[in-house]
This record gives structure tokens, C-alpha cells and sequence, in this order.
């Protein structure tokens, strides 16, 4: 799946995996050594994230049932917790750098667009 910026314009990343079952919530990134600029894992039913016994820091992009951002995380390392964003349904977890290169912001609206 494609993730994209509705308000921006642009692409936040090109291959997204849906993490929706019990188990691949849980898992997450777990166990992976990086992370690409091209993907991401969509968390779903997530409010936060905590990077216990991750490898390497990312970006989170929280998102609510409109596919609105209502909270953003930067370069999250690993071993420390996010805020809380009660409004959040989705965790769009990107390779840290990607909020900035590609400028997304509170109040921006996304697209979950299958491939």
C-alpha cells in the first residue's frame, strides 16, 4: 500500500504494511535492523508507541479515523515511549528523517491507497 499527502501533494511512502492482528501489532518493527524511506507500518487501533528493544530511531505519524494527523513524533530512538494521542486510530511508523523531508503536519490529511 501507498501512503500519500493529500494536503502536501506528495508521497510519505511507497511500500506501507498494514499491522492489524493481534500479533503484528505486537511484533511491529521488532527484530528488523532498519527501516527503508520508502516504507512503513501501519499500526492499527494505536494511540502509542514504545520502542523497547528496537534497533534504530523513526518517525510516527499518528493518525485518526479521517486520515488526519493529529500527532507527530520525530526520531523517536529506541528504548523510550511516545506521548499519548487519544484522538489517533492509526501509527504510520516511517524511517526517521521522512517527516521532514517530506513536510507533513498536524491537520494534513492521508490516503492509504492499495497497490
Amino acid at each position: 500500500m501507498r501512503i500519500r499527502n493529500l494536503t502536501k501533494e506528495n508521497i510519505l511512502c511507497f511500500k506501507a504494511i498494514l499491522a492489524k492482528s493481534f500479533f503484528t501489532r505486537a511484533k511491529g518493527l521488532l527484530g528488523r535492523k532498519h527501516l527503508d524511506e520508502s516504507e512503513a507500518l501501519v499500526i492499527t487501533q494505536c494511540q502509542a508507541i514504545h520502542m523497547f528493544f528496537m534497533r534504530f530511531p523513526i518517525d510516527v505519524v499518528f493518525v485518526d479515523k479521517t486520515y488526519r494527523v493529529v500527532g507527530l513524533v520525530k526520531d523517536i530512538p529506541p528504548f523510550f515511549l511516545s506521548p499519548v494521542f487519544f484522538k489517533a486510530y492509526f501509527a504510520v511508523e516511517l524511517a526517521a528523517g521522512v517527516i521532514a523531508k517530506t513536510k507533513v503536519s498536524l491537520g494534513d490529511v492521508l490516503a492509504f491507497e492499495k497497490d
